[in-house]
């Protein structure tokens, strides 16, 4: 079965270029910025799920939209709870 979300970019030339320039985590986020482009929500935040995001970026969503919405798009926390400890999420 294949978790990966559905993919917005088709040139596997484009693919390639992205995981030598920035490995997996730049191909995530480009495929989550076409999906998003496309108009597809879903498959943008489910591309970004599969990023561990810096914990700057984590703490920016928490503060605009809550500790709710990062666990409900199940967004990788691991990096933002060694950086700001454990319980970050439900600290005010």
């Amino acid at each position: 079965m294949n978790m990966t979300p559905k993919s917005y970019l088709h040139d596997e030339e484009e693919r390639q270029g992205l995981l030598l320039e920035g490995g997996t985590d730049l191909l995530y986020l480009a495929e989550s910025q076409e999906a998003g482009n496309a108009g597809d929500e879903e498959t943008a935040w489910a591309w970004l799920s599969l990023v561990e995001l810096e914990p700057s970026t984590l703490m920016g969503i928490k503060r605009r939209s809550g500790a709710k919405f990062i666990r409900d798009k199940g967004l990788r926390t691991t990096k933002a709870d060694a950086a700001f400890g454990p319980g970050w999420l439900d600290r005010d």
